[in-house]
């Protein structure tokens, strides 16, 4: 009698989707939306639907919304775009520009070019080695990127993202306040940078303010 072994695993799908309910749980201070960080060295890569199910959770969390308009309300404060006036309809028109600003972003950036060049969008925690090494992983991880291969590439879908959402926001900004090129360019330069400082907040504070962590994380006692 010949006896068989039949070893049913998960697929890598599946693994990522268990991986991503513990990232969609990720909330610094137990408030703010952590989702686009992996405290896993060897998560599974997402596949498109799963891109693009983070990048929807994420604009219509709660929170985007209150940052959104705090933005909004920083800009009518300061008169920033005064061609939209003040008053209600004034604020209106700023949140309405910033949250496109952000949908826009956040799609083309983390779901769209990641899931046609086959990138990976989220920040995986480093948490070893140097201070200096960690400072350099955190500012390189705005241009490089993980493949949905595993491997470390230029993060394409990063700096075009930001270049398509700069130029993008030329479509409905006041008209004194566009540049074309220059507003696109600015807006990309912007993106990126953003990204490194978001980086490094990542590496060196979020992890100790954010509670529910995978317990496999780097550090993690």
């Amino acid at each position: 009698m010949t006896v068989t072994d039949v070893e049913v695993g998960l697929s890598k799908t599946e693994v990522a989707e268990e991986q991503i309910k513990v990232e969609e749980k990720q909330r610094v201070l137990g408030v703010l939306p952590n989702f686009y960080v992996s405290y896993i060295p060897d998560a599974a890569p997402l596949s498109s639907k799963q891109k693009f199910k983070l990048a929807g959770k994420t604009v219509v969390d709660p929170f985007t919304f209150v940052f959104v308009g705090g933005a909004a309300g920083v800009e009518q404060a300061q008169n920033h775009f005064r061609e939209y006036g003040q008053g209600a309809q004034g604020y209106g028109k700023r949140f309405g520009a910033g949250y496109a600003d952000m949908v826009a972003g956040t799609f083309i950036g983390s779901a769209i070019l990641p899931s046609l060049l086959k990138q990976d969008p989220r920040y995986f925690y480093k948490g070893t080695g140097s201070k200096p090494s960690r400072f350099l992983y955190a500012i390189g991880n705005s241009v490089i990127c993980k493949g949905d291969n595993g491997r470390w590439q230029a993060n394409y879908s990063n700096v075009l993202g930001s270049l398509a959402a700069g130029g993008i926001s030329n479509l409905y900004y006041p008209a004194q306040d566009r540049d074309r090129a220059g507003l696109t360019f600015e807006n990309g330069a912007i993106g990126v940078g953003a990204s490194a400082v978001a980086n490094l907040v990542q590496e060196f504070l979020i992890r100790k303010l954010t509670p529910k962590l995978p317990n496999n994380a780097p550090g993690k006692p």
